[in-house]
Order: structure tokens, then C-alpha cells, then sequence
């Protein structure tokens, strides 16, 4: 297998954004720690002595780095298909006193959650958006006084400032919504 890795680094011209890594036999979680610090993707961990093969293998392993924090519900999408509740919540943080959209969250839910939280958004409908900027959804959407906040895991914010592949995690009970700010990843 090293062979290959040193043969790959010979024939292929290794320029932004192909890199040659070394291999790391020991203190992987170190590692990716490290790398998730530095604002990597992730890691490929893999049997030394594995074939590549094309597709899913137990022998080639994908971990990503993840981010996590909390956001203030501003409004959700209807379920579509067979999904119950709603289909997606729309998230905010403030900016000073200025709510910024951070994009929508879909996935995450069991269906217990979906129901109670739908519950919860129904009472809390509003006509109008809470965000002071027009460059939100308008159509297909229920807006919500921002009163509840919950913890999103994503991988990295987009050049436009919205999370990518976001995921629920839970609601947030201990923190207010106006204390709710874009947070900056640890260094």
C-alpha cells in the first residue's frame, strides 16, 4: 500500500487543491482533531492492506469534520409525501439586533419530534417574516415569532453564509433567543 501512495505522489502533479498527506499509523483522534481545527473536510482512515475498490467499503472509512450550534426558529416548510409535522425549519441567528438567515434544517427528526415540535411552531405563526433582509424563502413558508432555539450540526458555513448539510440535534432550553449570534469555530 505505501508503495502505491509513493508511486501516486511521482505520476500525479499534486496542486491546490490535490495534496500528498502522510499516513498516520497512531493518535488518529488526535489527528482529526487537529484537522477539524484547521477547517478540514475530514479524514480518510483505511485498512493498510485494502484494495481500492469503487463504492462503500468497511476498509475505507469517511469522518467529517462536524460543527454545531445553536439557532432561533423563524419559520418551517410544509411536509411533503408521507412526512408528518412540517418539512423543514428555517434558521436564524442575530447580528446586533437584526436576525440573519442561516438556512433551512429537514433532516434530524423522528417522527415524535415532528409532532410535538410542529405543536409547539403552530401557537407562534406570524404573517409577516421576522428578518429585516428580503433575500429569505417567501413562498411555502410559515413564519414564526422566534422564540424557540435549538442546536444544528453542519459541516461549514457556504460562501453565502448558509449552513451546509445541517442536521438537527435537539432543542435548547438554556438559551435565550436574542443570545443567539453566529459563533466562530475554535482555532
Amino acid at each position: 500500500m505505501r508503495e502505491r501512495k509513493t508511486l501516486l505522489k511521482q505520476v500525479i502533479y499534486l496542486e491546490d487543491p490535490l495534496r500528498f498527506s502522510l499516513h498516520r499509523d497512531a493518535q488518529g483522534e488526535a489527528y482529526y482533531g487537529g484537522a477539524c481545527r484547521k477547517g478540514w473536510e475530514g479524514l480518510i482512515a483505511k485498512r493498510v492492506d485494502s484494495r481500492y475498490v469503487s463504492g462503500r467499503s468497511k476498509d475505507w472509512l469517511k469522518f467529517k469534520c462536524l460543527n454545531q450550534q445553536e439557532f432561533v426558529i423563524v419559520g418551517y416548510t410544509d411536509p411533503q409525501d408521507e412526512r408528518i409535522g412540517f418539512g423543514a425549519l428555517l434558521l436564524g441567528y442575530y447580528k446586533g439586533d437584526k436576525l440573519k438567515y442561516a438556512g433551512k434544517v429537514g433532516t434530524g427528526y423522528d417522527e415524535e419530534m415532528l409532532r410535538r415540535l410542529h405543536q409547539r411552531l403552530a401557537p407562534l405563526e406570524r404573517e409577516t417574516s421576522p428578518f429585516a433582509d428580503k433575500d429569505v424563502p417567501q413562498r411555502k413558508v410559515h413564519w414564526v415569532t422566534p422564540e424557540l432555539v435549538v442546536e444544528v450540526g453542519f459541516t461549514e458555513w457556504t460562501r453565502g453564509d448558509k449552513l451546509r448539510h445541517p442536521h438537527f440535534l435537539g432543542l435548547r432550553r438554556d438559551k435565550e433567543p436574542g443570545e443567539v449570534v453566529r459563533e466562530k469555530p475554535d482555532a
